[in-house]
């Protein structure tokens, strides 16, 4: 539940999963290091994504939290298990824009639903979008064990007692995922040193745009939100992160690892999991939380940072079907 699930009634925004943004990843391409990878992917059913939403990935590059590069992705009505999408790529005062803006560089590329992904190249850019094999893994039973989350009730402080929580059983083992995957020159990301990264899927509803969902550090929004909260907390834009939810986070922190104030603050900092972007700095081998790359068992990692370090692991291992080229998720398990 990297960020399958949107709060902790485990339903995703506004009932549709078309919405629901779930991983983010970062990394330098394995075959060529000067170029930089990034992968928002949505839609757990793994189908066509809603025609009447803004998907987009945004950068911050100066240090300000504020976008300097978006990329906005638009997708048709889905016609006879056919979807086409378009790519948008602003810079400047434009990709601080929630609509679409900026150069077109991709127009009405074909979406891959079948067993191969539709590559597509325009100038230095890189992209394909469409059902993939979800590289993400988790014990979802153990989770639950863990913080005895029937009912939809928000997490507390987790059962660690003398029996392992966890049941062996990779939730995601064959589960298939919509990724939108992108892969330019990193000098085209302006990193100095580093970039900020994070995901929004927006609705056009009621003659306005709804900002539904977010994507940044894996786990966060799950892990740290309530269903009081979620709503506010997905419309939400990172410059105000630190201001408006450090305190929340402080206090979950406190019933999950008995962490005092200066102690959570001190490990929120640590990590920069506030504001909720997804650091990456190019220059250093990418492995959250400097990026993410496909195989970082980010369910261990935030699981030891809720707990001090207490929780045990889970044990399970990274898929083996991911991939070392574009667009490095396993092509998509046939259907049941």
């Amino acid at each position: 539940m990297s960020n399958h699930f949107t709060g902790l009634s485990l339903g995703p925004p506004l009932g549709d999963q078309r919405l629901d943004l779930c991983d983010l990843y970062a990394f330098q391409a394995p075959a060529d290091p000067t170029r930089t990878v990034l992968i928002l992917n949505a839609n757990p059913n793994a189908d066509a994504l809603h025609p009447d939403a803004i998907y987009r990935l945004a950068v911050d590059n100066d240090g300000d939290l504020l976008n300097d590069i978006a990329f906005s992705f638009i997708f048709s009505g889905p016609v006879d298990g056919r979807q086409t999408v378009d790519v948008h790529l602003a810079v400047g005062d434009d990709a601080e824009s929630p609509f679409p803006m900026g150069e077109k560089i991709f127009d009405a590329v074909e979406v891959s639903f079948g067993p191969t992904a539709n590559v597509h190249q325009s100038g230095g850019h890189t992209f394909a979008a469409g059902s993939r094999s979800d590289a993400f893994f988790f014990d979802f039973d153990g989770i639950k064990n863990l913080f005895d989350i029937t009912g939809g009730r928000n997490f507390t402080a987790p059962h660690l007692g003398d029996s392992s929580p966890w049941t062996g059983v990779d939730s995601n083992l064959t589960a298939n995922v919509f990724s939108i995957a992108i892969e330019l020159p990193t000098a085209e990301l302006g990193a100095n040193p580093d970039i900020r990264i994070w995901g929004r899927c927006s609705l056009r509803q009621d003659g306005g745009l709804n900002h539904v969902d977010r994507a940044g550090h894996p786990s966060v929004s799950s892990f740290f939100n309530t269903d009081d909260t979620k709503l506010e907390y997905n419309a939400s834009v990172p410059v105000n992160d630190r201001e408006r939810w450090t305190a929340q986070f402080v206090h979950l922190m406190g019933h999950t690892g008995g962490y005092t104030e200066d102690e959570a603050v001190a490990e929120i900092d640590r990590e920069g999991t506030l504001p909720d972007m997804l650091h990456f700095n190019p220059a250093k081998p990418a492995k959250y939380p400097n990026g993410r790359v496909t195989t970082d068992d980010v369910i261990d990692y935030r699981l030891a940072f809720l707990t001090k370090g207490d929780c045990p692991p889970s044990g399970l291992a990274p898929h083996t079907d991911v991939l070392d080229v574009f667009p490095y998720l396993g092509n998509p398990h046939p259907a049941n």
